[in-house]
């Protein structure tokens, strides 16, 4: 048995900590695997909001959400996607979200779709403020996931960046983490970050 795929680890943190019933962000939707992921987690009674610059990335996530609530109406939280960047979230997403949200999930890099323009990528100067915006938002014990992507064009410079932010955290507000391949440096790796209880962010 191999080790867990990064993306399996980003989902497997993220539903330690979110119940029915929580709130969730899905910062970059784009196909919208992660924004279902969090719909489900989160079921009926929980709420999940979704960031994508790209419309393309939105109708995907739309269909894919469409077609999961055909299969299971009743198994879903209400899902707000916004064609906005994810710099923006803690002014998008109701004021009374702050410090109540259980998960924020972050899968950068471009979109991954067939026809999709692949030069359109995440930047290191929004992904930050949107990490520092996801702070904010999380409830003690939250957590933020980030699937970071090394091996294309400027994913290098973003995964430093984001590396660093995580590491420069104050130990008391949060703690952090890295689930990466030591042997293959472009290979896609995760860093996880959990709001301590006693923050006061």
């Amino acid at each position: 048995m191999g080790f867990m795929s990064v993306l399996s680890f980003a989902h497997k943190l993220t539903a330690e900590r979110l119940s029915p019933g929580g709130r969730a962000i899905d910062a970059t939707v784009g196909t919208g695997s992660d924004t279902l992921f969090l719909a489900k987690a989160a079921g009926p009674r929980g709420g999940v909001y979704g960031f994508d610059i790209q419309h393309a990335a939105l109708a995907l996530a739309g269909e894919r959400l469409r077609l999961a609530r055909e299969e299971a109406p009743a198994a879903l939280a209400p899902v707000t996607l916004l064609q906005r960047s994810h710099a923006a979230m803690a002014e998008a997403v109701p004021q009374d979200w702050r410090g109540t949200v259980s998960a924020v999930m972050f899968n950068l890099g471009y979109l991954p779709a067939g026809d999709a323009d692949k030069t359109i990528i995440t930047e290191p100067e929004s992904t930050l403020a949107a990490l520092e915006a996801a702070l904010l938002l999380l409830r003690p014990g939250g957590i933020i996931t980030a699937v970071l992507y090394p091996g294309h064009e400027g994913g290098g410079r973003e995964a430093a960046a984001v590396e660093a932010w995580a590491a420069g955290l104050a130990q008391p507000d949060a703690q952090s983490i890295v689930y990466r391949q030591l042997q293959r440096d472009s290979a896609p790796y995760v860093v996880a970050v959990e709001k301590k209880k006693g923050a006061d962010h």
